[in-house]
């Protein structure tokens, strides 16, 4: 297959082939085209030239930033409407209608259209379809309490979970995750691997997440920035980088040997032209040599290229006070619903790392967001010393303006358009790509951006709500050493053990009993792996 934007290729006589019941990570560098596959597969975008070939097969599709398009609507009418039984019902009434008073010429291909319809439902398993969704609902431990919320109620990993729950009661034959772990809390990402691993079809899997990937797939699919093609290997995703940097060994020495003899057929076809013109063997000899150094130069292997990563410095602009936030006797809760929060009280000490947890639901993202000032608690004072400056970076990116370019998202009153550019250099923003919209960019890209203005704000109180989801490994552990290092106070909210462990966290608060501890690394995955002995 081959597809293209413009000047910039994605695929150049690419082709793979992948099993029914195949378990399959998709990987390469940002911009490879690993998204893009899934909209070809999903016939959202179309290819060049060739094609990919699913048969008739039901194709789920889990997008990595989920935005309902039905806001109002319940989480249960959401989830039962994944199959699509009540649409079906009404064309099989709508038949039976025609029936009644049709041409009996018509009755063959009424009755045809019958037995299709009534195909499909026995194929959705219609009479088993409620209890098989409620199974679902318990398994994935969703509180019956959201099934009557609406969607638009939902906290960010409500919304994950939800939107899995979807996909996997849709039953398709073709799952494809953009993504899948982010947001999902331990309990929920430990049902997940499961159901995946024995689910009776075939899934293909886009994730940062590689011991998720190493717990699911046995195919890994590696789309590739530099030659536009796709390889197939056999084996998890460690599997995959062991053979890639075999491979890639094996590539050198070759490229190397390579190099070698095309130096030595230019410097024996430079001499040769230098030579005098009755050296008549010479000068043959050297128009061999020139043929043999063209198809040599054109056979010359590819080195894949050293892609590189972001840059980021984050320096407070000035030393916070003694205790940079104290949240006093907060309470709070959604209209019509129960209380998060009945006076919870804590303090933050300056420069140290402050972590909560607790499972979806429990009112993580909407503390930050009452801190912020962005909800209004009940009761309460949430108070900052006089010398805080404070930075968010919201789960979802909702700070960002989708309809701006990304240098119009990067304000800073002290920097020109120059100074801007070469900043966002250091985040991967090279050339014209600083002028594109927001709203075009991957998660993966605006979580960049994110990550800019973050730099930008110099503060010495960072609030951060899942900062590591969408970015890449290597990217994770960049920006966990740099929280690490950094001189200030951090209150987090992450459902990334690694991520937490690396930047060093001091205090945990666990929602919703409103208890401070000191943070042992027990005790961390205690509250990750809650309740996954039901697996």
């Amino acid at each position: 297959m081959h597809l293209s934007f413009g000047t910039e290729t994605i695929y150049d006589d690419a082709e793979f082939y992948l099993n029914n019941y195949d378990k399959t990570g998709i990987v390469g560098v940002n911009g490879a085209g690993k998204t893009t596959l899934f909209k070809v597969i999903l016939k959202q975008q179309e290819l060049d030239s060739g094609t990919i070939v699913t048969g008739n097969a039901r194709v789920g599709y889990l997008p990595q930033e989920i935005d309902f398009e039905d806001k109002q609507k319940s989480v249960w009418d959401y989830l039962f409407s994944a199959r699509p039984i009540k649409e079906i019902e009404s064309k099989l009434n709508e038949v039976y209608e025609k029936l009644a008073v049709a041409d009996e010429t018509e009755h063959p291909k009424l009755f045809w259209e019958i037995t299709n319809l009534q195909a499909q439902l026995d194929e959705l398993d219609i009479y088993n379809a409620e209890n098989s969704l409620l199974k679902l609902i318990d398994d994935m431990k969703i509180d019956s309490d959201l099934l009557d919320m609406k969607l638009k109620d939902l906290s960010g990993g409500q919304k994950s979970k939800i939107a899995f729950a979807h996909v996997l009661f849709s039953n398709p034959q073709i799952l494809l995750l953009d993504e899948p772990t982010n947001h999902l809390d331990i309990t929920t990402k430990a049902f997940v691997t499961n159901y995946l691993k024995n689910y009776k079809g075939s899934v293909l899997i886009i994730s940062h997440d590689i011991d998720f990937l190493n717990a699911v797939v046995n195919k890994i699919l590696f789309v590739n920035k530099v030659t536009h093609k796709i390889s197939v290997y056999e084996g998890d995703y460690t599997t995959f980088k062991h053979k890639y940097a075999q491979e890639q060994l094996l590539k050198e020495l070759r490229i190397t040997q390579q190099e070698k003899e095309i130096k030595k057929l230019a410097d024996f076809v430079q001499k040769a032209k230098q030579a005098s013109r009755t050296n008549h063997n010479l000068k043959r000899m050297g128009q061999d040599r020139e043929a043999k150094l063209e198809k040599a130069i054109a056979s010359l292997e590819k080195r894949d290229k050293e892609y590189k990563h972001i840059k980021i410095r984050l320096e407070p602009k000035r030393e916070s006070g003694k205790v940079p936030l104290e949240v006093r006797n907060l309470t709070f809760n959604y209209e019509g619903k129960p209380k998060l929060y009945e006076n919870l009280s804590f303090a933050l000490s300056a420069n140290e790392r402050f972590l909560i947890v607790g499972e979806n639901g429990v009112g993580k993202s909407t503390l930050l967001k009452l801190i912020m000032k962005i909800l209004t608690p009940k009761s309460g004072e949430i108070v900052f010393s006089q010398k805080t400056d404070i930075a968010y970076y919201a789960q979802e990116l909702e700070l960002l303006d989708e309809n701006k370019s990304v240098i119009e998202n990067i304000e800073d009153n002290n920097l020109n358009d120059i100074e801007r550019r070469n900043i966002l250099g250091n985040f991967l923003f090279k050339g014209d790509t600083v002028f594109k919209k927001v709203k075009l960019l991957s998660p993966g890209e605006k979580a960049r951006i994110s990550l800019c203005r973050l730099l930008l704000q110099q503060a010495n109180l960072l609030i951060l709500d899942e900062p590591t989801n969408h970015l890449d490994p290597d990217t994770q552990a960049i920006i966990g050493e740099n929280f690490r290092e950094y001189k200030g106070t951090i209150l987090l909210v992450s459902h990334n053990p690694d991520f937490v462990e690396q930047i060093g966290i001091t205090r945990m608060l666990i929602l919703p009993e409103g208890k401070i501890v000191d943070y042992q690394k027990e005790l961390l995955n205690y509250y990750y792996i809650l309740n996954t002995d039901l697996f």
